[in-house]
């Protein structure tokens, strides 16, 4: 179908939550190159926001999707056991702080299932906490609960009053803020350890580590929403060891299954053996599928050091941009492959993104007028420097 085509049956037929979106549909990819319908090729630096961190046609993705699907099982249920599921909930457990894994569809329900674990946690002890305390701009999720949690007035806004109660956020990387919003009702603080949605702004360490303290102090349990940050994308398997801080309860998403639906809730032994028969589940979560594709992503990204390629490609990348001599960037921050290019209010991020899109290269925005970029790992140093030097003519 023609572009043309494709946009007025969006118009037609779609819920229109996206509006208009950016003027191109990709029909195939190759590494961190994908191509429209007309055959003009574009170098990703979003990664399907930071999803594809294999980029297109990597064998340790269609390998396995082939592979389970030439099987002929791509779902079961969770009433049998599934063999790739116990495999990755193995090798998850093995190379983090986790004891304890279970599998969503994305990373909403990872979130949601951590809250409802978090609770559950005091409820099982007879302890009466169940509010959850969040950041200001931060972003976890499109669900009712993780909007309630979503520290920002335009996603809350239409659906207030919020549901669940008990949800509150406080400034980021302000301690004194949190301190004084935690209760006798409080059960756990939930925190992104580098906001990505927010601005592609990291948690100061100190902060980090005083949260950590301050959990600990109160007796209440820290929630790291990883989902956007984890799984090698800013230069560690997940983003808070790089903190030294050891949260009770993760999620993963995004790169999890670099491109298919798959979440995962992580917990200390602590959290989960609070857990009883009945008080989560999911009819497609963890599927075999999805499960056989994690496993393999996942294998292959810590056989080859994804993380130590997301370091020094990352590093690269941030002393490119931040080379780049034009009064238009405030800023460049982030980590690893995570990065973010802090533009003045005159320069409007989502004009330059589009403006890129049209040289042929992909990129992303963040609240704060932020170009958000997140390249799919693969990317060569040579198409960074391309991108690099098109962004720093664009800007003159």
């Amino acid at each position: 179908m023609k572009l043309d085509e494709i946009r007025a049956l969006d118009s037609a037929h779609f819920l229109g939550v996206f509006g208009e979106r950016n003027p191109v549909c990709f029909v195939r990819g190759e590494g961190s190159t994908l191509y429209d319908q007309d055959g003009k090729a574009y170098t990703d630096l979003f990664a399907g926001i930071a999803v594809n961190a294999l980029g297109y046609h990597h064998p340790a993705v269609t390998d396995a999707l082939i592979a389970q699907a030439e099987a002929g099982i791509l779902h079961t249920s969770n009433l049998y056991y599934v063999e790739p599921q116990a495999k990755l909930a193995a090798l998850l457990c093995a190379h983090t702080f986790a004891d304890r894994a279970f599998f969503s569809n994305s990373g909403a329900e990872a979130n949601e299932g951590a809250m409802k674990l978090a609770c559950k946690y005091f409820y099982a002890q007879g302890i009466d906490r169940y509010k959850i305390i969040s950041a200001d701009h931060s972003f976890h999720g499109r669900t009712l609960a993780t909007v309630a949690a979503t520290g920002h007035d335009y996603y809350q806004e239409p659906f207030r009053p919020l549901l669940p109660q008990g949800i509150s956020q406080v400034p980021y990387n302000d301690i004194d803020a949190l301190r004084a919003a935690i209760d006798e009702h409080t059960a756990a603080v939930m925190l992104e350890p580098m906001q990505g949605e927010g601005g592609v702004t990291p948690a100061d360490p100190a902060y980090l580590r005083a949260v950590r303290d301050l959990c600990d102090e109160q007796g209440i349990l820290l929630i790291l929403d990883e989902v956007q940050t984890g799984v090698c994308r800013t230069g560690t398997f997940y983003c808070h060891e790089q903190y030294g801080v050891t949260p009770d309860i993760m999620t993963s998403a995004k790169g999890l299954g670099c491109g298919f639906p798959i979440g995962a809730i992580l917990a200390s032994e602590k959290v989960a053996g609070k857990i009883a028969i009945g008080d989560h589940g999911s009819t497609f979560g963890g599927n075999t599928l999805a499960t056989a594709v994690s496993l393999s992503v996942v294998s292959y990204m810590l056989e080859h050091d994804f993380s130590g390629v997301a370091r020094e490609k990352g590093a690269h990348l941030m002393a490119a941009l931040r080379a780049i001599d034009s009064d238009r960037i405030v800023e460049v921050r982030g980590l690893g492959m995570l990065l973010g290019v802090q533009l003045p209010p005159e320069v409007a991020a989502r004009d330059v993104s589009r403006a890129m899109l049209a040289r042929g290269f992909v990129v992303g925005t963040a609240s704060g007028n932020v170009l958000r970029i997140a390249p799919p790992l693969v990317i060569t140093y040579e198409e960074m420097d391309a991108f690099v030097a098109a962004l720093a003519e664009e800007l003159k």
